[in-house]
């Protein structure tokens, strides 16, 4: 595997060999999650459950904010990460300064000088990488921050009247300091529905913070290797995909979003009490692509309960809108999630029956 970064103008390297089976796909897939989480162990200690929503919003092809006070290496586990991937990789440090065409690029005149002829060539900012860190991404006004709505859901930069299609695969990670509030601007909701995980980055247990202490502060630096080409995680993104999800399971999920919505008769009393606006579809969407993801990951070929329970928080905290009862009385949106985890009620007959499992993926020795 070559260490130069691929160009998306050049044709994709080849992937996974035609024809590989499916189950084989979801174990190399397994193995590429163990081997960058070993690589990025070289350089990040602890924040498993981090690397492995960081890792899950990566082959569900979505973005992911990442919210820690400063010091716990959110740009550092970004950036570790793309040097795993053979990817492009770009940071953008947020300013209130900041302009659109910073990030997406502008127009500029030149002239031929063999003709003498002027025209139009538009120069590629910055957002035109694999992998983009938007660092402390609420320190820029809105009309920066929205520069990055068009190419977060629709892949493409528009400037000019003219369409500049983003190399794919395309990530946007943001970062964020929930501490210091004064000079800094909210992320709008629907910038912020646009980001499959809010991840909490949380400081390190005593043991951890020795490891790191110990690791930073002697005169050996860490070499990471790349685990994985462009094509190969497009090919992987797409297994994720075809990952069968049991109707009970899918059932599972839209029931846990629609009681978030107060309004609704499904709502359970607390939601009612302490919840101003619940999430949309797209939460419902993404509970199920995350949940997906982190089964093959874990080398399962099916989506279980389990799977949507754990990746709830980072897919509903930020699109749950508690009120000032809530605020008042200390209730996060974690804390509403914990309680609907424990709310909303398994199917039992259906689970057992199975769920109508799709059969998409076949056994290896099937005929």
């Amino acid at each position: 595997m070559s260490d130069q970064p691929h160009d998306p103008r050049e044709p994709e390297p080849e992937g996974l060999p035609a024809g590989q089976d499916d189950l084989a796909a979801v174990d190399r897939l397994k193995s590429a999650y163990e081997t960058l989480r070993a690589e990025m162990g070289k350089v990040i200690v602890g924040q498993n459950k981090v690397v492995e929503e960081l890792l899950v919003s990566i082959f569900a092809r979505g973005h992911c904010l990442l919210i820690g006070v400063p010091g716990l290496a959110k740009t550092l586990m970004i950036h570790t990460l793309s040097d795993a991937l053979n990817l492009t990789y770009n940071r953008i440090q947020f300013t209130p300064d900041l302009m659109p065409s910073d990030i997406t690029g502008t127009e500029v005149i030149q002239e031929d000088k063999a003709t003498g002829v002027r025209q139009f060539k538009f120069l590629r900012g910055p957002i035109f990488a694999n992998i983009v860190l938007a660092d402390e991404i609420n320190r820029t006004p809105p009309k920066t921050q929205a520069a990055l709505l068009e190419a977060m859901q629709e892949r493409q930069v528009t400037v000019g009247g003219e369409r500049h299609r983003l190399p794919d695969p395309f990530f946007v990670l943001a970062t964020q300091n929930p501490i210091e509030q004064e000079g800094t601007y909210p992320l709008p909701e629907a910038q912020l529905d646009r980001f499959m995980f809010n991840v909490m980055v949380d400081y390190p247990d005593e043991a951890e913070e020795f490891d790191i202490v110990r690791m930073t502060t002697s005169p050996t630096r860490p070499t990471v290797t790349k685990v994985l080409s462009a094509n190969e995680i497009l090919v992987l993104q797409e297994i994720v995909r075809r990952v069968p999800v049991a109707d009970h399971v899918v059932k599972y999920a839209v029931r846990m979003v629609r009681a978030t919505r107060r309004d609704r008769e499904e709502a359970p009393a607390f939601v009612r009490d302490y919840v101003s606006w619940g999430a949309g579809p797209r939460a419902s969407q993404y509970l199920v692509l995350a949940g997906k993801a982190r089964a093959v990951l874990h080398g399962r070929f099916h989506v279980s309960i389990d799977d949507i329970k754990s990746v709830a928080a980072p897919v509903l905290r930020h699109r749950i809108i508690t009120n000032f009862n809530a605020e008042a009385e200390g209730i996060r949106p974690d804390e509403v999630v914990e309680r609907l985890i424990k709310t909303i009620p398994v199917d039992e007959r259906e689970a057992e029956q199975g769920g109508k499992l799709p059969k998409l993926f076949r056994s290896a020795n099937a005929g």
